[in-house]
C-alpha cells in the first residue's frame, strides 16, 4: 500500500468510528475481555442458640424437702435438671447450662449471677418442694412478685429464701434501695417475658402431666431476682405428698417429666 492510500485510511478512521461505531467497538472489545470473578459474599455468622440456664434447687448440706420415705429434693432436682438439659441439647434449638452439676451447695444469689454470667435467655429453677397440705400435688410454675399470689406460694418462697441463712452465708442484698432497683430492673426487662413463658410451660406440660390447682403462681423468690433474665421457678411436684414422691423417685417418671419440660422450656424460648 502506497503512502497516499495509508493517509486516506488514517483520515477515514474518525468517520468510521462516528455515529455509534465507537460504542459498538468498545462493546465488542469488552465482550472479548475476561471478566474479573465476583468476590463471593462472606458466609453469614452462625446464629447463637438461646441459652437456658437450669437451676437444680438445693444441694450439698441443704437437702431441701424430704419425702415420707426419705427422698431428698436436692437429688431429684439434680437428676431432673440433667435429664432436661440432655433433652434440650438433643433438640438442637437451644443450649442448656446448669448452675450445679453435682451435689454441692450454691447460694441463691450466686445462682442468679451464674445466669447473668452465662448471658442466659431463660432461667428456670427446678424444685420438688413440700406443702403444708399433704394432699397438695402436681406441677406448678412461679414468677417473681413482691406479693405472693396465695398463702401456699408465700410459704414456699419464705422457706426457699431462708436457705442461705440456714445453710451458708446470707449473700442477699442488704441495702433496701439496691434491692428495690434490682427488683425494678427485673420487672422492667424480664417479668412480662417470664409471665408469657410461664403460661406456655403450664399449657404445654399440663397436656401430659398432672398440675397443681391454680398452677400459674407468683411469689417473692430471691432466686428469681435476676435482672434482665426472664426467670421461672418450677415445682415438679411435692415430696410431702406420697403419690408425688412415688413419681419423683421413679427414674421412668422422671424421664417422662424431663422430656415434657424440655419441650416446654424450648418452646417457651423459641416460639413467637
Amino acid at each position: 500500500m502506497d503512502r497516499r492510500n495509508i493517509l486516506r485510511l488514517g483520515l477515514g478512521l474518525p468517520f468510521l468510528l462516528s455515529g455509534g461505531a465507537t460504542e459498538a467497538l468498545a462493546g465488542t472489545l469488552n465482550d472479548q475481555m475476561p471478566k474479573p470473578a465476583r468476590k463471593p459474599a462472606p458466609p453469614a455468622a452462625p446464629r447463637a442458640l438461646p441459652v437456658i440456664m437450669l437451676d437444680p434447687g438445693h444441694g450439698g448440706r441443704d437437702p431441701g424437702a424430704i419425702g415420707p420415705s426419705g427422698a431428698f429434693e436436692k437429688d431429684i432436682t439434680l437428676d431432673l435438671a440433667k435429664r432436661i438439659a440432655a433433652q434440650i441439647e438433643a433438640g438442637g434449638r437451644c443450649k442448656a447450662v446448669l448452675t450445679r452439676s453435682k451435689d454441692v451447695f450454691v447460694p441463691l444469689q450466686e445462682r442468679a449471677i451464674k445466669a447473668q454470667t452465662a448471658k442466659a435467655d431463660f432461667f428456670v429453677s427446678i424444685h420438688a418442694d413440700s406443702a403444708p397440705n399433704p394432699d397438695a400435688r402436681g406441677l406448678s410454675a412461679y414468677t417473681l412478685s413482691e406479693k405472693a399470689s396465695d398463702g401456699l406460694a408465700a410459704a414456699i418462697a419464705d422457706r426457699e429464701n431462708a436457705v442461705d441463712l440456714l445453710h451458708g452465708l446470707d449473700l442477699g442484698v442488704s441495702d433496701p434501695q439496691v434491692a428495690a432497683i434490682l427488683f425494678d430492673l427485673s420487672r422492667r426487662h424480664s417479668l412480662n417475658t417470664a409471665l408469657a413463658r410461664k403460661a406456655h410451660i403450664v399449657k404445654t406440660a399440663g397436656a401430659k402431666l398432672r398440675l397443681l390447682d391454680n398452677p400459674r403462681r407468683s411469689a417473692n423468690f430471691a432466686v428469681l431476682k435476676v435482672p434482665d433474665v426472664p426467670a421461672v421457678l418450677i415445682e415438679t411436684g411435692f415430696l410431702s405428698n406420697t403419690n408425688d414422691e412415688l413419681l419423683l423417685t421413679s427414674a421412668k417418671s422422671r424421664s417422662k417429666i424431663a422430656t415434657v419440660l424440655a419441650d416446654a422450656f424450648t418452646g417457651a424460648v423459641t416460639v413467637g
